[in-house]
């Protein structure tokens, strides 16, 4: 296929009422450019894949998972198979509106940004369930990345390809994605885009991702610090603890050498601890080392299974 300009990537699943008018309004919001859109069924088990062939035209490729892996796995399967300049991610919800990127195509070159992130300005959510734990969110990743963006959970946005395909998505890091951007030296902007409300099929985020983003951000925190080399984690804080736990004991070897009586000491077992705790620390930096050597230079896998490709008429 030769290089296009755009590259739409759209992830769904189960949502067959909102293939039509999804299609219907890409189609309509990118003509007259040079594009292709993937769409990516995550194992829907209601008739989503019978929706999305009966529907596509020439511009579209329906990517067909044998199950449900999840919207980075999602994500990263359209990326992967993306041929345009520049790659666009946006939901299936029909939530984001494909008018928004000619727009944004436009600023990323007109501006050369790597990134053109979309900011729902007047987002059409319920407070509690959905707006509420995005504040949280997106104010605890800002401030502890240091990446400053207003909205993290927009997945409407605009990217330079080698960008797109270089950021390693995985688990479900998708919430982290201008984090990752930011990784591989991106310049991003961000622009207001429309938002409206979600009409067919239910949404598939609740409260619990408040807690699936405080653990992602751990991870990502030691991606942004110590992915290439963490022994500098486990060995600065092995360290600490293994020396602290050797002055603890030298300090009980004197009283012991003094006379007195050591034993049951709960300092004792502290220091004992503090030691092992340091070693194994350590140990577990060497063997990290290991795997991030192995992760770098280990052949190239995929963390998906694609049962079809469809590519539309």
């Amino acid at each position: 296929m030769s290089k296009l300009q755009l590259s739409l990537v759209v992830t769904v699943y189960n949502e067959e009422e909102n293939i039509e008018p999804l299609l219907e309004a890409v189609y309509t919001a990118l003509e007259g450019i040079s594009y292709e859109l993937i769409l990516v069924d995550d194992g829907s088990t209601d008739k989503t894949v019978e929706e999305s062939k009966k529907y596509s035209n020439e511009h579209t490729r329906v990517l067909i998972f044998n199950k449900n892996y999840g919207q980075t796995t999602a994500l990263a399967a359209g990326i992967d198979h993306a041929v345009g300049e520049y790659i666009v991610t946006m939901d299936g919800d029909l939530q984001n509106d494909p008018s928004d990127i000619p727009m944004m195509l436009q600023k990323a070159i007109d501006e050369d940004w790597d990134v053109v992130a979309g900011v729902r300005a007047n987002r059409q959510d319920g407070f509690v369930l959905r707006k509420l734990p995005s504040k949280f969110a997106n104010w605890m990743i800002r401030n502890t990345t240091k990446v400053y963006l207003k909205d993290y959970g927009c997945s409407l946005r605009v990217y330079k390809a080698h960008i797109a395909q270089n950021m390693g998505l995985y688990g479900e890091l998708h919430r982290f994605i201008p984090v990752l951007a930011k990784q591989e030296g991106a310049k991003m902007t961000e622009v207001n885009v429309k938002h409206h409300p979600r009409i067919h099929g239910t949404s598939k985020y609740g409260l619990n991702r408040t807690f699936k983003v405080m653990a992602d951000l751990i991870l990502m925190l030691f991606f942004q610090k110590y992915l290439q080399r963490p022994i500098h984690l486990f060995g600065t804080i092995g360290l600490l603890s293994f020396f602290v736990g050797i002055l603890i004991n030298i300090y009980l070897l004197v009283l012991k050498i003094a006379g007195e009586d050591i034993w049951g000491r709960p300092i004792l077992l502290v220091g004992l601890i503090l030691v092992l705790g340091g070693l194994q620390l350590i140990t577990t930096g060497i063997v990290a080392e290991i795997i991030v050597r192995t992760y770098f230079e280990s052949q190239d896998k995929k963390t998906y299974t694609i049962k079809q490709v469809y590519q539309g008429e």
